[in-house]
Order: C-alpha cells, then sequence, then structure tokens
C-alpha cells in the first residue's frame, strides 16, 4: 500500500513553510534507478525491504531475486515483484518517483542477489544474506552516530572504512542526524553517493534525529517528507509514529527504534512511545535487547540534559535489563556504564549507554569528562561494530582511519546485571 504521495498542492506550502529545496536532484532526468537501499523488516532470516528512486516518468517499476550462484544462469531463476509507487514534489515541479516492496518467503542464512528496474532500465545486481533463524548463531553490526554534513567528502570514508572492518554485518544502524536540512534532497543525494552500494547490500535501521525532522507551520514537528518514501520500515510502532518507531528482532536480539525528536517536543508522542516501549520490553524473547535513539539520556556536553528523556525511559531500560543505549546528537563520543546507578536501589545499571558520532561536525566546546563516562574523545570521526554472541557482545569503536579507540564486553550472567570487561586498547590516549 502507498504510504502517502505529496501532490502539488501540498509541497508548495511545505517550500514556504520548512525551507524546502526547490529541486530534487537535476541530474535526475532518465529511467534508470538509483539510491537503492536495503531496509529492516521484522524478520530479516526471511525477508527484505527494498527502496529505490527514478526519474517522475517511470510510472511502474519491478525488482527481481534469486539465491545467488557463481553461474550466471542464475538469473534465469529470478522471481519478479512489481513495487509500490509514489511521487515526491517540490515547489511546483513533480520530480521523482520512489518504489518499495518487501521480498518475503526467503530463505534464513542465504546469499541471494537482487536488481530493481523496468524495461531496458535495469540497476546490477547486488548480493546480500539472509540473517539466521537461530538466536545462538553469532553476528555483527554497525553502529555509527551523526553523519548530518560534508557527506559525501568526509563521511564516505567512515562508511567505506566500516564495510571494510564487517562487510557480512547483517544491519547497519544510525542514531540520527542522517543529514542536516530534513527535506533538502541535495543532502539525501550526498549521503545515498556516499554510502554506494553498501547501502544496497546490508540493511539500514535508521532512527530520525532533530535534523532529520522539520517544524509544520502548526507548531507541530514531522520527520522529512524524504523518509518513508526511502525508508521502508517496520510498521510495528504506535500511531503516528511509523517508520521512526519500530522494533526488529535479529539472532538473538531486539532493536528498537525511538523518536526521541517527538518525545522532547510532544507530550503525546512521549506517552505513546512510553507505554509502547514497556509493552514491547515486556513481551521480549530475546537474550539482548539493544536500543537506539537520538538525544542521550547522559548527555556528553556540559550545556544540554536531556531531562525528559531520562526521566521518562531509564527506569523502564532498569527493570528490564536493557543491554545497550546507542545514541547521537552531541557531535563526540562517551560511554559508560560502571558509575551509572539503577534508579531507586542505589546498585549499578546494568545498561551501556553510548553517543557517538561519524560524521564531520563536531563539538568542541562546553565537552567535559563527567562522573558517567568510561571513555570519551572529542574531534573524532569514529564508527563501531558490535559482534553478538549468546553470552557476550564485543564492542569496538574504531576511528575513521580504522584504528581501533575504545573496546568493552558485555558478558551475560544468570540472575544479576551483564559483567563489564574494558578492552580499551594500550597506548591509545584519550582524544581530549
Amino acid at each position: 500500500m502507498i504510504k502517502y504521495c505529496f501532490t502539488i498542492i501540498s509541497c508548495l506550502f511545505l517550500t514556504a513553510t520548512c525551507g524546502f529545496s526547490q529541486t530534487l536532484d537535476q541530474g535526475l532526468t532518465y529511467s534508470t534507478p538509483r539510491r537503492i537501499i536495503l531496509n529492516v523488516t521484522e524478520d530479516l532470516a526471511t525477508s527484505v525491504a527494498i527502496n529505490w528512486q527514478t526519474a517522475y516518468d517511470v510510472k511502474e517499476s519491478f525488482a527481481e531475486i534469486a539465491i545467488a550462484d557463481a553461474d550466471p544462469r542464475f538469473v534465469e531463476k529470478a522471481i519478479q515483484k512489481k513495487a509500490e509507487t509514489e511521487g515526491v514534489s517540490l515547489g511546483d515541479t513533480v520530480s521523482a518517483n520512489y518504489h518499495s516492496l518487501v521480498f518475503d518467503n526467503l530463505i534464513p542464512n542465504t546469499k541471494y542477489a537482487y536488481r530493481v528496474g523496468q524495461g531496458n532500465h535495469w540497476s546490477e545486481w547486488f548480493h546480500f544474506v539472509t540473517a539466521s533463524d537461530q538466536p545462538t548463531d553469532a553476528f555483527q553490526f554497525i553502529y555509527f552516530g551523526d553523519v548530518q554534513v560534508n557527506i559525501r567528502s568526509l563521511w564516505s570514508r567512515v562508511i567505506r572504512e566500516a564495510f571494510t572492518k564487517a562487510p557480512n554485518a547483517r544491519l547497519q544502524l544510525y542514531a540520527g542526524d542522517i543529514i542536516n536540512r530534513a527535506n533538502r534532497d541535495e543532502e539525501w543525494a550526498d549521503w545515498f553517493a556516499a554510502g554506494g552500494f553498501i547501502h544496497s547490500m546490508i540493511p539500514g535501521l535508521p532512527s530520525p534525529g532533530n535534523h532529520d525532522h522539520i517544524n509544520l507551520p502548526n507548531g507541530e514537528r514531522a520527520a522529512s517528507v524524504f523518509w518513508r518514501p526511502q525508508f521502508n520500515l517496520p510498521l510495528n510502532g504506535p500511531k503516528g509514529l511509523e517508520e521512526t518507531c519500530y522494533f526488529v528482532d535479529v539472532q538473538g536480539v531486539r532493536f528498537i527504534s525511538l523518536n526521541s525528536d517527538q518525545a522532547e517536543e510532544s507530550d503525546q508522542y512521549l506517552e505513546a512511545q512510553r507505554v509502547w516501549l514497556e509493552r514491547v520490553l515486556a513481551d521480549n524473547p530475546n537474550t539482548w535487547t539493544v536500543i537506539t535513539f537520538h538525544h542521550p539520556i547522559y548527555s556528553p556536553k556540559g550545556t544540554r540534559d536531556n531531562q525528559r528523556m531520562r526521566e521518562t525511559f531509564k527506569p523502564l531500560f532498569d527493570r528490564y535489563g536493557v543491554d545497550l543505549v546507542l545514541q547521537g546528537h552531541d557531535h563526540t563520543y562517551a560511554r559508560g556504564m560502571s558509575k551509572i546507578p539503577m534508579d531507586g536501589t542505589g546498585k549499578t545499571s546494568g545498561t551501556m549507554y553510548v553517543v557517538s558520532v561519524s560524521g564531520p561536525k563536531m563539538t568542541g566546546s562546553h565537552v567535559e569528562k563527567k562522573s558517567w563516562m568510561d571513555r570519551s574523545a572529542i574531534y573524532t570521526q569514529l564508527f563501531q561494530i558490535v559482534d553478538v554472541s549468546p553470552q557476550k557482545l564485543s564492542f569496538k569503536a574504531y576511528l575513521a582511519t580504522g584504528e581501533l579507540y575504545d573496546a568493552f564486553d558485555l558478558i551475560k550472567q544468570e540472575g544479576t546485571i551483564n559483567k563489564l570487561v574494558d578492552r580499551v586498547p594500550d597506548q591509545v590516549p584519550e582524544r581530549q
């Protein structure tokens, strides 16, 4: 079902009020698919979501998929599926069509090949691997903090370095502020160009930040008009927060995305997420729980304190034993667990809180070494790779240049909180 379509009238309204870019990629005058991206589904073992963009004159488009084989005749076995198509308008010109579909009934832990297109205009064939359906099978995922600015020039090196470290990652997670101006298409074009084929091979799990939202004339906030057309995400979150607040289960891990921007701005959406999150945490059969959102529970930046987020959600993290919270927003790196109390008990919390940044926008002032931090850095672009197994979660933070900067293990212990094992590399001082 088409999620929505922006009419010329509505987009003229948004242009005048929300800072719309006037063109949507002036080079987009042909029918070849571009901005091809895999996205997570509720079950990555048996399904995958695909999105892509074409010129507006492409009224229908398709995807083909087959089990990958070294014999190129695998293409003869490909199954074709028609995509849902929706247009996005900027100003008085309908600028592009977005196409989306979900391939389901896939075989777990299997390499597939797929392509998208129509007529004589098709993409290359891409490979991806479905997740295992066994919660005891180990896997990796990648975590990026804010991307935001100078994306094509300076963030591209980060995602490419991450791919060289973890080419078989099951997903790549974004903790918000993927771009700087939510409705500026040139910035989304840079993000797709920077990631290139990596977006097409590793499913994304994006969580929106404040820069991924816009202010509406009525005073409310809304996600970028590009968010839902280009990210085909699970619809299992609270009403009104579709595809920004959702959860995904992968090989023994429940990944949860919260929309912290709406939580900060709206009493209604704060309460809706609190009620929804408690239900999702209470009915969770997985060994590990990883939650991502943008505004940190504990901020490294001296001028920021997200008390509203902390007072609402940290009691739930404590009550249900959330293992790892991955955040952004403050354009610096910090992580801590050993000095964070569990509310109302006097004991140490079992939740590791991490704030990171992958893009080049840095916070150099108002950053201090706070008591909750076990390791931190300023003026540093990073990416993180997390290895998950049934009893151990291993976290590694790498510099944009590929060197290991920080590492720790969380080890499951029956009847008590996780054991923290610091693995900070020798001879690597804090970047302060």
